[in-house]
């Protein structure tokens, strides 16, 4: 019969036809016994040939430790016994591992869980067939022990505590000070007009910068007054930082301007008047630098103050050649020279025009603005005199004819028409000196409670940030609506 069912098609199936053949005669009984228990007994007594061994009861005493060596079991009637009873199994020693190292042993180490003291198993059932093989003491995952407290190396550091010799924080910056706020809002409103061929004329509404040189950290913000920013009109203040020079011998330069009072281009006289006064000191810092480490104050005074007439002079001259009149195309101007060398305190403050200079000194305001005579009359040398010339070259003032010193650093133009201001000091460390306009100095000046404010909030052991010195300067006081600049100086 094939797979699929079908008919015997060849001689492959000829061995099953002659062994169901009915044709065949049936062989007749066997004499021997043939029923099955009499099979299963001739079997029995060829495999085994020694004598049936006896049942013996099961045993009621425990399963030894897994370390001693078990009984061997019974064997299979067709297998040898073994010749010697295996003995322990020696396994290689562990690796050392620190003390942290963890596994997936629920955050115990490896070592903590060798050194654990192992507890008995369960015991083992019985086997029938094959060898026993004995099982580890111990496992990191088999005993059932407490977890090891975690070493004090790998405990996160507690918080410190704060000293009680810490000075308390500053007060928080206030918005404005007095009984009530000022009319206009607190931040800009209307942008200036800007022409598209003059952008570069354009001037931000506020500026800030900072730098730390020698034993003093330097801060300087300019920003538009209320009342122009209500208005839409450009900052007629204009600041410049500058650094002359590398290492030791390096200067720094702080000009503050301010142009005319509703003049047209106010904002622009005051950028221009802080350019050229950069580019003189820029051009004379070494003799300065010099000066104010050998403390020559009278030539640091007189080389400073042609440098600021030279300065203010071009201001007059691009005046003329613009057709404006001097006191329109004008502005007011007021400088730091701060030298980088730390073992150099020496503060050296110069310009022309109202604003303000204090110190701040153990929690006090100093008002040290350098005082000058009232102008009466016509001016005279320093205050706006034009010079006249001898025969000789020699330059002569018109009402004394004292001849005229040659500037140390410079030619000196015609002498603006206000005083020059210059005061040349020592600073102490814990100082904080500031130069301000006069949209900062008035209010300064006038108010107890802003001065009072300042001074908590910068008589700290260390300076304030960019931020933090921006939101102090635009402190407001109702009836102070002018654009404030300010420029402070903390001695370490």
């Amino acid at each position: 019969m094939s797979q699929q069912g079908g008919r015997p098609t060849g001689p492959e199936d000829d061995w099953w036809r002659r062994l169901y053949d009915d044709a065949a005669g049936d062989t007749g009984p066997s004499p021997a016994p043939d029923s099955l228990d009499d099979r299963f007994a001739s079997a029995s007594g060829t495999v085994n040939t020694g004598p049936t061994p006896t049942p013996t009861p099961a045993p009621t005493t425990r399963i030894p430790a897994p370390r001693a060596t078990p009984a061997p079991p019974s064997q299979a009637p067709w297998e040898p016994p073994p010749a010697t009873p295996p003995g322990p199994v020696t396994f290689p020693p562990r690796p050392h591992r620190p003390p942290g190292h963890t596994d997936r042993s629920g955050g115990r180490t490896r070592q903590d869980a060798d050194q654990a003291t192992p507890q008995e198993p369960p015991p083992l059932p019985p086997m029938t067939f094959g060898t026993w093989t004995p099982f580890p003491t111990t496992s990191p995952e088999a005993p059932d022990t407490p977890a090891t407290p975690e070493p004090e190396d790998a405990r996160p550091p507690a918080a410190p505590r704060p000293s009680r010799l810490q000075p308390p924080p500053p007060p928080p910056s206030r918005g404005y000070v007095g009984s009530r706020p000022p009319t206009y809002d607190a931040e800009p409103t209307a942008l200036p007009a800007a022409d598209p061929d003059e952008l570069d004329d354009l001037t931000p509404d506020t500026v800030l910068d900072g730098a730390r040189y020698g034993a003093c950290t330097l801060r300087a913000a300019s920003l538009r007054g209320d009342s122009a920013r209500y208005r839409g009109e450009p900052r007629r203040d204009a600041l410049l930082t500058a650094r002359f020079g590398t290492g030791e011998r390096a200067l720094l330069l702080v000009a503050l301007a301010t142009g005319t009072r509703t003049a047209p281009r106010a904002h622009l006289a005051a950028a221009e008047a802080c350019r050229w006064i950069g580019r003189a000191v820029g051009r004379s810092h070494d003799r300065l630098v010099d000066d104010i480490r050998a403390a020559r104050r009278g030539d640091l005074k007189s080389g400073l103050h042609r440098l600021t007439d030279r300065s203010l002079g071009r201001l007059r001259a691009g005046a003329a050649e613009q057709g404006l009149e001097p006191d329109v195309y004008a502005a007011t101007l007021r400088c730091l020279l701060l030298p980088a060398d730390p073992a150099c305190r020496t503060r050296v403050f110069f310009g022309v025009g109202p604003g303000g200079l204090f110190r701040l000194r153990d929690g006090e305001w100093q008002d040290i603005e350098p005082e000058v005579a009232d102008v009466k009359g016509e001016p005279v040398v320093g205050f706006g005199s034009p010079p006249s010339e001898t025969p000789d070259g020699d330059r002569l003032t018109m009402d004394l004819g004292i001849p005229t010193p040659p500037s140390p650093y410079e030619p000196a133009p015609e002498p603006p028409r206000e005083p020059f201001r210059f005061r040349a000091s020592v600073a102490r460390p814990g100082d904080t000196l500031l130069m301000c306009g006069t949209g900062l100095a008035d209010p300064l000046r006038g108010e107890e409670e802003l001065r009072a404010h300042l001074a908590d909030r910068w008589s700290r052991p260390g300076p304030p940030g960019l931020a933090a010195f921006l939101a102090d300067t635009q402190v407001r006081v109702k009836g102070y609506a002018d654009d404030r600049t300010a420029v402070a100086v903390w001695e370490a």
